[in-house]
């Protein structure tokens, strides 16, 4: 498989289409993520085409950037060379049946901006700079942020017993996106600001650095403790549909947005 990098927003959404379209025939719950990260650049794309960004030429060089560490992890992982370790680590999840879909999008989460949004915004912005890109930034964020509670809403409908152990369980899924969203943007942020200081000559090894504390980051999100990953596996068991039909849900979720709104 070609390793494929985009030059455009447009290029990135064509690419994470294919990819969709490509885990679906194969099942592959590493869809699931990449139908989440779609939505966020349409959401982008629309917001530099209505001018909701400060600085729209700025923000698509940082969107294709940011895609294009996500679209290599992804053909590396399928071409079985190796990716870095918190992408390996989130890919190979995928492989396996105990995750539920928030776990993958998490782990998606977890490698993309903690890892690779950090590395993007420091690749556009110099160390004079690097302040002006912080309201794109958080706006990027927010979108993400937004994105995956309509997930977590939706993920009830799809799945009704999920209402009854988050009553039960007083909703331990927030603290999952509670931690990862938080987390990851202000971590990625003070990472920007410290990445973009290093010498080109010591910034491989700041990435691998980086890289590690990272992947220990999605080893808790994946095995979050006894009580939690039990809650969890029993959601699993309960979980509707074949891989395909949950990435086929994960990209309705404008249109369940309303649906969800109302429940």
């Amino acid at each position: 498989m070609s390793m494929k990098q985009a030059t455009t927003i447009d290029e990135v959404i064509q690419f994470l289409d294919e990819i969709i379209e490509k885990s679906k025939v194969e099942q592959s719950a590493l869809g699931l993520f990449a139908a989440l990260y779609r939505e966020v650049t349409v959401k982008v794309k629309e917001g530099i085409q209505d001018g909701s960004f400060q600085n729209g030429e700025r923000m698509e060089k940082l969107d294709v950037i940011f895609a294009n560490r996500y679209l290599k992890a992804y053909y590396q992982y399928k071409a079985k060379e190796k990716p870095s370790e918190c992408w390996g680590f989130a890919f190979e999840q995928a492989e396996k049946f105990w995750p539920i879909v928030v776990q993958h999008l998490l782990l998606g989460i977890n490698a993309h901006v903690n890892l690779d949004l950090g590395i993007a915004s420091a690749q556009v912005s110099t160390v004079e700079d690097i302040a002006s890109l912080k309201s794109d930034f958080d706006q990027i964020n927010t979108i993400l942020s937004n994105l995956v509670a309509d997930v977590e809403k939706c993920l009830i409908k799809i799945w009704p017993t999920l209402t009854r152990i988050l009553k039960l369980t007083g909703k331990i899924d927030n603290f999952f996106i509670d931690f990862s969203m938080e987390t990851a943007r202000d971590g990625a942020w003070k990472f920007a600001n410290e990445f973009v200081a290093v010498p080109e000559n010591q910034r491989e090894t700041c990435i691998q650095q980086r890289d590690e504390r990272i992947t220990e980051i999605a080893r808790l999100v994946s095995n979050p403790g006894y009580f939690v990953s039990a809650v969890f596996k029993f959601i699993r068991l309960f979980e509707r549909g074949t891989v395909a039909q949950k990435i086929i849900d994960m990209q309705m979720i404008e249109q369940k947005k309303i649906e969800c709104a109302v429940a």
